[in-house]
């Protein structure tokens, strides 16, 4: 591992996703392999092939904001404050005391609102266009999500918002710890959210043909490397660290949940919704990500996939991780969240960086539920539908988004 660099450590961790609405309940749900996809129940999808997404239900927003601000604010922005205000709480960090100018806010999102798009087109087809939310441009810029967290807490240092479709919000926190290395903040606020379940979002993604139709068992409609998988699930959700420089974490005595050793990201310039077949771009990306941590492949011990459960991504993921690890491939355990709480975009990485800290911490691999009939073309060892007990130090996660925008991360163990 690279030691003459400033190390950059996860001090708190917050999450809203379709398993729940807490790190502990995320994390007891991945554990035991259950599905958070149901049928949507915030539009009428009947109209739809597909009608199955995984919710972030029972989220009160009044509980964690002024109800008069949330008002102006688009749901994505809502669930990406609610998420920060509970990794900020979970970090201990005494804002009084604080520096706010090195206090930095670097947020990943898919988009900007598409349910808030719909919503104000609707009215002003029937009303007119001076009928429409007043505050609706603000609301659905997809840098609002990180604007909104800085207002919210006051941070007043470096802010950027990351919009590399399904590898935002992973390209954020390793940006954000970029960010730590060159001294431009002490703390940065970082994650991603998305909330683009709505009759136009979801319209747009079955005239691709890339969701699941799996309507009558939602729960075994996300199987990630299984032979009948036929698409993914759309989701929504936000996840949220505080990363600090590890000087910073020390002097006011933080709680280390994990060290972010390395950050990758590359483009395949291919293909605006397909990978590059034989997962060059996505090789790139893990493989200078091994670089930038200064580790070996035999040095993971677990990868946490991008997994979405398409025809295509699976089979590229499977030859990608052949490339960068060799014959080691075989030997390392690699599991889907997405199997459990389906492809939540934007936020997809964030959730998926929590669920690889907590496999750190916890000593323990989620399974890849549904995996009941491997692809042949999917041969490593996806941790098929039972977790293991397991002593992790290093993991790799993995994001690759449409427009060929690849992202990877690796944590390990925080050791002195």
């Amino acid at each position: 591992m690279i030691t003459d660099r400033i190390r950059v450590v996860v001090t708190g961790m917050g999450v809203l996703s379709p398993l729940g609405n807490s790190v502990e309940e995320l994390w007891t749900g991945l554990q035991s392999g259950r599905s958070g996809i149901g049928p949507i129940t915030l539009f009428d999808a009947s109209a739809f092939p597909s009608v199955i997404a995984g919710e972030v239900r029972n989220f009160d927003f009044a509980s964690f904001i002024n109800t008069k601000e949330a008002r102006r604010m688009a749901r994505f922005s809502q669930l990406s404050v609610a998420a920060a205000i509970m990794a900020v709480d979970d970090s201990k960090l005494d804002l009084e005391s604080t520096n706010m100018e090195s206090v930095g806010v670097v947020m990943g999102a898919g988009n900007g609102s598409v349910p808030t798009i719909q919503e104000n087109c609707e009215i002003m087809i029937s009303k007119g266009g001076m009928r429409i939310n007043p505050f609706f441009m603000p609301m659905i810029l997809p840098n609002m999500a990180a604007a909104n967290v800085a207002k919210h807490f006051g941070a007043k240092g470096y802010n950027n918002t990351v919009t590399t479709a399904c590898a935002a919000s992973t390209q954020s926190i390793g940006e954000a710890a970029e960010v730590i290395r060159r001294g431009a903040a002490d703390v940065v606020i970082t994650g991603g959210t998305e909330a683009q379940i709505s009759e136009v979002g979801l319209a747009g993604f079955c005239i691709l043909k890339a969701l699941s139709t799996k309507n009558e068992q939602p729960d075994k409609a996300s199987r990630p490397f299984d032979v009948d998988r036929d698409g993914f699930v759309p989701s929504e959700g936000a996840a949220v660290l505080v990363i600090e420089k590890l000087e910073h974490a020390l002097e006011r005595g933080a709680n280390i949940l994990a060290e972010i050793i390395g950050f990758g990201a590359s483009s395949d310039a291919y293909h605006v919704v397909q990978p590059e077949e034989n997962g060059e771009g996505a090789s790139r990306a893990m493989r200078w990500t091994l670089n930038n941590a200064g580790i070996g492949p035999s040095e993971v011990d677990y990868i946490n996939a991008h997994g979405t459960s398409t025809p295509i991504n699976d089979v590229v993921e499977t030859r990608a991780i052949k490339n960068v690890f060799g014959d080691f491939a075989n030997k390392i355990p690699i599991s889907s969240s997405k199997s459990m709480i389906g492809h939540v975009l934007g936020a997809a990485g964030g959730i998926e960086a929590i669920a690889s800290i907590k496999t750190i911490t916890d000593g323990y691999i989620h399974p890849t539920i549904n995996l009941d009939n491997p692809d042949p073309e999917c041969d490593l060892d996806y941790v098929p539908n039972v977790g293991r007990e397991k002593s992790v130090d290093t993991v790799l996660s993995n994001s690759f988004g449409f427009g060929g925008q690849n992202a990877c991360l690796i944590f390990r163990k925080y050791s002195g």
